[in-house]
């Protein structure tokens, strides 16, 4: 088993935003597989999907929910891999409401918050390059080529 991010969306809604965030992941080179999960709507299948990446040792999850943020939360606080929050937001009110939702999370709960996609997946391969020595030279690279672009 290699790593793998795990998108999971609050509704189908969040597709455009979470096939942003699959194609930056897929560009490391890392797996990703997308659910569609309401934590409020049907928390037995987001605690399914929990449950049953559990045992995986690389995984990280990547959150994709507006409004009332309870599937960072709710994921973050059943899971032993890490969480990131990328709540989508479609203008600057929307915006306001998603990111305070995402940042406000319980103690013990610890999603953490990204909101662009690219630096999501930048955010996940640096966090696979702890334990994996060509993802690190992944990362080392395009900060290689970030530095090189202001020469």
């Amino acid at each position: 088993m290699g790593m793998k991010v795990v998108i999971i969306m609050g509704s189908a809604a969040d597709q455009p935003w979470a096939d942003e965030i699959a194609t930056a992941v897929k560009a490391w080179g890392i797996e990703v597989v997308s659910h569609i999960s309401s934590a409020h709507k049907v928390p037995e299948h987001t605690m399914g999907l929990v449950q049953r990446y559990q045992a995986e040792q690389q995984v990280i999850y990547v959150t994709v929910a507006g409004r009332s943020n309870a599937l960072s939360g709710a994921v973050a606080a059943n899971s032993v891999h890490p969480v990131i929050a990328c709540p989508p937001f479609k203008d600057k009110a929307d915006y306001l409401t998603n990111i305070h939702s995402s940042l406000q999370m319980p103690s013990d709960v610890p999603a953490l918050t990204v909101l662009e996609p690219k630096n999501v997946a930048a955010a996940c391969a640096r966090i696979f390059g702890l334990v994996d020595a060509g993802m690190r030279s992944k990362v080392a690279g395009r900060l290689s080529e970030v530095k090189a672009s202001f020469k």
